[in-house]
């Protein structure tokens, strides 16, 4: 069975090299939807409680809220990290507290202190699905991703990889010790 959660994400962005409108840097709100996979887990007949899908996508997946994501050899990269800098925000400012941990994989950087992502490739919906799936897929058992944004939307479906060893009171994930990081439920 599947359990399903959507995330509502504003980001600006810009399709540098591409000839059109989405040349210019611009803003959208994304609407990501993300399905896992699993058994019933009968203490709390739910496969994964939705409110903790969230919370653990939001977690890293809040470094593109309100963030501006730039392809890595964008000429405008240098430029906005310049005016962050002349304006004293690039290692954060005080209001900046909507923001998970930096993170660095093969496909993008995120600079949570100055809500900033840097991506290896051009950030379409195509491109946000590759990112999350990567960010996400050790974390939750994705058996499907939609992205939309604007008018543009795309979805990847993918195989179960693995049962998750969850808590029997409340549903979410065990940690590596074999506790629920909720309630303190030992296994």
């Amino acid at each position: 069975m599947r359990s399903f959660t959507t995330l509502d994400l504003q980001y600006a962005h810009r399709f540098y090299g591409f000839r059109g409108e989405a040349q210019y840097l611009h803003g959208h709100t994304g609407i990501l939807t993300i399905e896992v996979e699993d058994d019933v887990n009968m203490g709390v007949n739910m496969v994964f409680p939705c409110n903790e899908i969230k919370k653990t996508a939001w977690e890293v997946l809040q470094n593109f809220d309100h963030a501006l994501v730039l392809r890595e050899d964008d000429p405008l990269l240098p430029a906005i990290l310049g005016v962050y800098e002349a304006q004293g925000i690039k290692d954060g400012a005080p209001t900046n507290k909507q923001k998970g941990p930096a993170f660095k994989t093969e496909l993008a950087t995120a600079y949570p202190e100055c809500r900033l992502v840097v991506t290896k490739e051009t950030m379409t919906v195509e491109g946000m699905i590759k990112i999350v799936y990567d960010l996400l897929k050790d974390k939750l058992n994705i058996v499907k991703l939609t992205f939309t944004s604007g008018v543009n939307g795309a979805t990847e479906e993918y195989e179960p990889k693995k049962a998750i060893d969850r808590c029997p009171l409340c549903g979410i994930a065990l940690n590596e010790n074999g506790v629920c990081p909720k309630c303190g439920y030992k296994k």
